[in-house]
């Protein structure tokens, strides 16, 4: 049974109810979604481990999150002492008791942690009122006022930073940028397509179905955040990866479709032809993409559930569409969708014709070539690291980031300090306070900490937070070393010896130490999951034990290529004034395990087609030398347009101004371009040349499995090869 093919035969036979059916789910959907919003992820829901651990006791113990922001006052000439600087301060702090949105007011002139040590610099510390998750949009009037009193005393810097502030400008920024690429993917997916097709209507069908898929499954996604709660990053992965699969499997069906009509078939024939082999082949592939996906929900983070689940519904979304609404469009325009003609194309490409003729020629040294450049490029994979990004990180363009950079040099790691939570029975005891201090004293002495080393209790006196600046950036290896030193030594050392006590530990740090673990003691499953379902799915589908791990092998391959570049130009710094980022030294902390699933499924997309050709064309009768030449370069046209269709969109968002987005787009735009290239166009013909009829090896004790054949292949091989 081809459920594709009896897909697009009901769906060209009923194309009103298809086509009208699809946009009421899409008008629904976007109501529906705007009308109940979406639910965001809280910070306690973001953090994993010891940090989760110490969110939960904070939140129990009435400490409720909230965001804290700081002003920094700065002179070149004056000091802290002075009589100018001190009525800056109280200048200061007078403007900012009058704000009902500031509480738990913190003076430097009362503590001399709040001045640096030159003492040319000072800082006046506050939290947000409310909760955090919604402290950034409350945060403005606060700026307006910091920003009056720097045009007041144009001799000091006078600038704020904090959470709330950074989250306002990074949802700005994270805003403008999506914007932005929804903009400008549309008409350059569109020019793509039309060069492809040399039609603007053949062009326009892909771009509308798969924005539409996008627009709908953005509903969904809201509706699914009040169970899984929404990531900041499933907006953006939504709309790179609906935009990039919808195109894709658009772009498979309706060139073969249009392949069977140059052929000489009726329209309907050529439509059950399409649907039956190009339809069959974005069934296998949108599943495996699926499976893909569904591989994050195991990672053991809220956000990769997050995003897991958004990739999930909008990829399967693009592939209902696809099997649905295309058939149904292409039945009632028929020829029509040539309409807008441009210029004549060609099914094979002269470059693809010139790069196969050797390598199916001499097969052993063109993968050998080819795989050499592969693995010299994975190389600098093997110095990963990774960290959660942070305010530094925010585009050197937006003002707060400079208060962020001049305050890190003033006052080194206070900006991100580790915060550990001691829970007792009476934090006040004397033997508690006693323990307190000597946690100072030996963090200060370890020389992995710093000034100011604050401290705060709950009304119950049960739960103390102490806040410890550490040495480094808060992200980079000198800092994870001063938290290894702060869990392991300092604090069993100090509160740890406080009988029936609790502790753990907290902040950017400790959130992306503990992701980290988290990530590398999940990233097993992850990969057992997605190779294990992925090789069934293809030996099912293929009815070879060859094909899935000859696929594998290649996707693996691939993605370790893609993984090197990657390190190779944010973790080590190159290409940052081409690119336009500044490198914190490392690779974000979700991105390996995410880029792993979405490109695993990807890379399979265009296995799938282009083996499915192969097999069709074997199955008619040819040779596997045969089908393998023809195969390809029937499909090499499409793979080609796809690709860049893919190429481009993730160059886009390689654009925008976020680190953790520009390394996702430039992660995927290598991916898929070496995808594309090397391994489809050298390494898969020369690895199937090689292997011949072992392609097709299945073990007789697998001989039970369904045989699933595209009718669309039962024709002659002389009109197959035509």
């Amino acid at each position: 049974m081809n459920i594709a093919a009896r897909a697009g035969r009901w769906s060209a036979t009923h194309w009103k109810a298809a086509t009208f059916g699809w946009l009421a789910f899409v008008v629904v959907a976007v109501i529906a979604g705007n009308a109940i919003g979406s639910v965001k992820l809280t910070r306690s829901e973001q953090d994993t481990g010891s940090s989760a651990r110490a969110q939960a006791i904070l939140y129990r113990a009435g400490f409720h999150d909230h965001a804290g922001e700081s002003v920094l006052i700065q002179s070149r000439t004056r000091v802290a002492s002075d009589p100018a600087f001190r009525n800056e301060v109280q200048a200061v702090l007078a403007r900012l008791r009058t704000l009902p949105q500031v509480q738990a007011l913190r003076s430097p002139l009362v503590d001399a942690g709040q001045i640096s040590k030159d003492g040319h610099s000072a800082l006046v510390e506050f939290e947000m009122r409310g909760g955090a998750d919604s402290a950034s949009d409350r945060v403005q009037p606060v700026l307006n006022a910091v920003a009056g009193l720097q045009r007041a005393a144009p001799a000091f810097t006078v600038a704020e930073f904090g959470d709330a502030s950074a989250g306002r400008e990074l949802s700005k920024t994270i805003n403008s940028g999506l914007k932005r690429a929804g903009e400008l993917s549309l008409p350059i997916t569109f020019l793509i397509l039309l060069v492809a097709f040399g039609a603007f209507v053949a062009a326009g069908l892909p771009v509308l179905l798969a924005f539409s898929a996008v627009l709908g499954s953005g509903g969904l996604a809201a509706a699914a955040s009040h169970l899984i709660h929404a990531s900041e990053a499933t907006s953006s992965v939504m709309l790179l990866m609906g935009m990039a699969v919808g195109v894709d499997y658009s772009l498979f069906y309706l060139r073969r479709e249009r392949e069977e009509r140059r052929a000489g078939h009726s329209e309907a024939t050529a439509l059950e032809r399409a649907a039956a082999t190009s339809g069959r082949a974005v069934l296998a592939s949108g599943i495996t993409v699926l499976i893909a996906m569904a591989g994050m929900l195991l990672a053991g983070s809220k956000v990769f559930e997050s995003i897991g689940l958004g990739a999930m519904l909008v990829v399967f979304t693009a592939m209902v569409g696809s099997l649905t609404v295309l058939p149904a469009l292409l039945g009632r325009l028929g020829d029509k969708v040539e309409k807008g003609h441009v210029r004549s194309r060609r099914d094979t490409s002269r470059v693809w014709d010139l790069v196969l003729r050797p390598v199916l020629r001499f097969p052993a040294p063109a993968a050998m070539l080819c795989a050499g450049v592969l693995a010299v490029m994975a190389l600098p994979v093997l110095g990963l690291h990774t960290t959660l990004v942070g305010l530094g990180d925010l585009p050197r363009s937006i003002p707060i980031v400079a208060a962020y950079d001049k305050t890190e040099r003033a006052f080194p790691g206070a900006q991100t300090p580790a915060q550990v939570v001691f829970r007792a029975a009476n934090v006040e005891s004397p033997a508690a306070r006693a323990s307190i201090g000597r946690l100072e004293r030996l963090a200060l002495a370890s020389g992995q900490a710093r000034e100011p080393i604050q401290t705060s209790v709950n009304a119950g006196h049960t739960v103390a937070r102490i806040q410890v600046p550490l040495v480094g950036t808060g992200v980079d290896r000198v800092s994870m070393n001063a938290l290894e030193v702060l869990r392991s030594r300092v604090l069993p050392a100090s509160i740890g010896r406080v009988p029936g006590s609790e502790y753990a530990v907290t902040g950017e740090t400790a959130g992306t130490r503990d992701f980290n673990s988290l990530t590398k003691s999940h990233f097993p499953l992850v990969f057992a999951f997605v190779l294990g379902l992925a090789f069934v799915l293809l030996l099912v589908t293929f009815r070879s034990l060859v094909i899935p791990l000859t696929s594998i092998v290649l996707n693996l391959l691939s993605m370790a290529a893609a993984y090197g570049v990657l390190v190779w130009v944010f973790q080590d710094g190159h290409l940052q004034g081409l690119l336009g980022f500044h490198s914190n030294g490392a690779i974000v902390t979700w991105l390996p395990l995410f880029l792993f699933a979405v490109l695993f499924g990807l890379s399979t997309d265009y296995q799938v087609f282009i083996v499915s050709r192969i097999k069709e064309l074997r199955d008619a009768g040819l040779s596997t030398s045969e089908a393998v030449d023809r195969g390809i370069r029937t499909t090499a046209g499409t793979v080609s347009a796809a690709a860049t269709v893919m190429v481009a969109v993730f160059a886009i968002f390689a654009s925008l101004p976020t680190l953790d987005i520009k390394q996702l787009g430039v992660g995927l735009a290598v991916a898929v371009l070496l995808d594309a290239t090397l391994i489809r166009g050298v390494l898969l013909p020369a690895t199937m040349k090689m292997f011949g009829e072992w392609n097709w090896y299945l073990p007789r004790w697998l001989g039970w499995l369904p045989r699933v054949r595209a009718e669309a292949a039962r024709r002659p091989a002389t009109e197959a090869a035509a």
